[in-house]
């Protein structure tokens, strides 16, 4: 199975989960953008041990094609000095690594497919991972919202619009009443100090009356001759 067949398994068994109210939305997210994360690691893993495969195959090519010349040289040597067999013999050995040469070359130009689409296989990976958590943080955040929202609801549904109003109108009438006792201790204490002045005012009549009273009971003066009293 591919790669992205296990991130595709990946998101399918994520979004799933999602569908469950048991699942945690974050949790579920973040658990398949590491589980991306991890098949990230591993092609790239699998990119370098195929770019270190392809190393040594263009090593052992180039040290075949190197000792096949060796050989063509030896041959050219063995037909100077006149040994016409020793020189059919390093052809022969020649001809067997450049066989070797050519299947080399033929894995290699294998080996650069795969490497070529593990490249391609990769830089896909990263963007869908980009993709995946910038998609994870929206969903991550309309599923606080939505998870805000419904404990909102919830709330509301647990309060009694009826109950507070007539808490509300409860506690109008209690402040009306404690309006209506300050005024009244208002008005009381104004007229008890009405009640202080007018009787201040009456008794300073009381105390006028007094002292006319006083000055009319005053014993007269002597008694003048003929029975009339004098003037004061």
């Amino acid at each position: 199975m591919g790669v992205f067949d296990r991130i595709s398994r990946v998101l399918k068994a994520s979004f799933d989960a999602l569908v469950s109210e048991a699942e945690d939305p974050e949790r579920v997210l973040e658990q398949a953008v590491a589980e991306m994360q991890d098949e990230l690691i591993q092609l790239r893993q699998a990119v370098a041990q195929a770019i270190a495969t392809q190393k040594r195959t263009e090593r052992q090519c180039h040290q075949a094609t190197a000792t096949a010349a060796e050989w063509y040289q030896r041959a050219e040597l063995a037909l100077q000095v006149g040994d016409e067999a020793l020189a059919r013999d390093a052809l022969t050995r020649r001809k067997s690594y450049q066989e070797t040469v050519q299947m080399m070359q033929a894995q290699l130009e294998q080996q650069a497919t795969i490497v070529q689409k593990l490249k391609r296989d990769m830089v896909t990976l990263e963007s869908k991972i980009a993709d995946a958590r910038t998609r994870k943080d929206l969903y991550i955040a309309r599923a606080r919202s939505a998870q805000a929202s419904q404990r909102l609801h919830a709330m509301l549904d647990q309060m009694n619009p009826q109950g507070a109003m007539q808490s509300f109108e409860r506690m109008e009438q209690k402040v009306a009443e404690l309006e209506a006792r300050s005024a009244a201790i208002a008005e009381l204490g104004q007229d008890d100090l009405a009640q202080r002045f007018a009787a201040l005012e009456q008794g300073s009549d009381i105390d006028a009356d007094l002292a006319t009273l006083k000055h009319r009971l005053r014993p007269s003066s002597r008694l003048e001759p003929d029975g009339e009293s004098s003037e004061a």
